[in-house]
């Protein structure tokens, strides 16, 4: 079957691109820090959201705050409602993160290709084979190559493998519905 193949294939590109993330973060990313001050109103100025990368030592209102929007006396009252946060992120971590989302959503959309797509081909031509070997055995076995023999009772066991699980399917199905059927039942019986 090629579905494992392709899950192999999937896995180690998605592997590969792991390895190369992990390559490529080697230095942090300017992006990946940042010290971020929210100032509250204050007076006749607006609030503001200030961010800068700097270092965590100097994340705070007098080094990241530029322009200072209050004049010089104003400015240390101003800093002191400001609230200043040092913020860290990984972006290799969140890049890896959408790589393994992406490709489990890319796997699961070929399954349902396959599902949608491929499935029903493969049922009509075991089931299309299957009642061809019904006929024939019917009428008799005129098989004029004894290897054609193997392969259809192949063929068969196939068939009938299918039809096991299509007829537990509907077994469960029924089943789910006796008891729902049960429990709303039992449900008007209380009420």
């Amino acid at each position: 079957m090629a579905a494992p193949g392709g899950a192999r294939a999937a896995l180690c590109a998605l592997l590969a691109l792991a390895a190369l993330a992990g390559h490529v973060a080697g230095e942090k990313n300017s992006e990946d820090v940042r010290c971020k001050c929210i100032c509250p109103p204050y007076k006749d100025h607006a609030g503001q959201i200030f961010s800068k990368n700097v270092s965590q030592k100097d994340c705070d209102c007098l080094h990241v705050v530029e322009p200072m929007p209050v004049p010089g006396p104003d400015v240390e009252a101003y800093c002191l409602r400001c609230e200043c946060k040092y913020e860290e992120r990984s972006s290799e971590t969140i890049k890896v993160t959408i790589i393994i989302y992406l490709s489990i959503l890319g796997l699961l959309l070929l399954y349902m290709v396959y599902l949608t797509l491929i499935e029903p081909i493969l049922k009509r031509r075991l089931f299309g084979h299957s009642q061809l070997i019904q006929s024939d055995d019917d009428v008799g076995d005129h098989q004029p190559f004894a290897n054609a023999h193997d392969v259809l009772a192949r063929s068969r066991s196939r068939a009938n493998m299918l039809n096991k699980v299509e007829y537990a399917q509907q077994r469960w199905k029924r089943q789910v519905q006796e008891q729902r059927k049960s429990v709303f039942d039992r449900h008007v019986v209380l009420s």
